[in-house]
């Protein structure tokens, strides 16, 4: 036996070795194979799909990549060819276009949070000055005075 293959997390003979070779053969089969898996487990033994469920959570089996969560399709299927190579250049050009709209709105919308913010905070501040302004007007120290008894 060569080391490569000693080494594969496959190749072993232990106690749990069948449990690596479940791993990969799910991981063959992707995604809805785990979903299917745990889902079953939870029917027959619901401890097992709970365990499946965090082994699922916790080693990101579950988890989206970024470009296709974007589009709303989280692990099915992604941007296949139609064989039509016009659309397919219309519909990559149009996602393209819809990305960056997205991103641009996005960025809007932090610019009209942080305007906001400013906005809020500058309108504090001027109470805090008139309320400052007021009580030196009074001749009473101001409320954050360090010399208030």
């Amino acid at each position: 036996m060569s080391t490569a293959a000693s080494s594969h997390p496959t190749a072993g003979h232990g106690p749990l070795a069948w449990l690596a070779r479940a791993e990969a053969w799910l991981d063959a089969r992707g995604k809805p194979a785990w979903i299917i898996t745990m889902v079953a487990a939870f029917i027959l033994v619901w401890p097992v799909g709970l365990a499946l469920l965090v082994y699922m959570i916790w080693s990101g089996k579950l988890a989206c990549k970024t470009n296709t969560m974007r589009r709303g399709r989280c692990g099915l299927g992604g941007t296949r060819s139609t064989g039509n190579s016009a659309f397919d250049a219309y519909r990559a050009d149009t996602i393209a276009r819809l990305e960056r709209e997205q991103d641009e709105f996005e960025s809007f919308l932090q610019r009209l949070r942080d305007a906001r913010d400013k906005a809020e905070f500058d309108q504090f501040m001027a109470e805090r000055a008139r309320a400052a302004a007021t009580a030196d007007d009074d001749g009473t120290a101001p409320e954050d005075s360090p010399n208030k008894a």
